[in-house]
């Protein structure tokens, strides 16, 4: 009866810690007519990761010429134009846009599991964002 007990609750004790998914919602604007974004809005969400990695990520830090507000939600809207799943690399919990190409590539704490989904909503440039998505190592697919 106590091996039961103690593993019920190291059974509560590790769920909370994984999730099945974070999202970050990006509103992106450029600071100048030439540079333009190619996406205007998206979202991505990190899968098989532990709770919070997404956080760093998702801060509202500004890139040279592009502005971006993040947002921190549950999960990423259905309303989405593409998708971009890729593998998820030490590089990509800061930059979601940097993946890798090697499919088996295996990074210091990251779950063999994890991966990046970015959902494209509104995309000034959507065959630039796939050649971005594809050159990266992800698997592109229009809705």
């Amino acid at each position: 009866m106590n091996i039961r007990f103690l593993l019920l609750i190291a059974t509560f004790a590790v769920i909370p810690t994984c999730v099945m998914a974070e999202g970050c919602d990006v509103q992106t604007q450029s600071s100048s007519a030439s540079v333009p974004a190619v996406e205007t809005h998206s979202c991505y969400e990190y899968e098989g990761m532990p709770v919070s990695s997404i956080d760093w990520s998702c801060s509202n830090e500004s890139k040279d010429m592009l502005n971006s507000k993040k947002t921190k939600v549950d999960h990423c809207a259905d309303h989405y134009q593409a998708t971009c799943i890729a593998t998820i690399t030490q590089e990509s919990l800061a930059n979601p846009h940097s993946t890798s190409k090697d499919k088996n590539a295996k990074a210091l704490n990251i779950p063999d599991n994890a991966q990046v989904t970015t959902y494209y909503y509104d995309v000034d440039h959507l065959a630039q964002a796939r050649i971005d998505c594809e050159n990266g190592g992800g698997q592109w697919k229009a809705k």
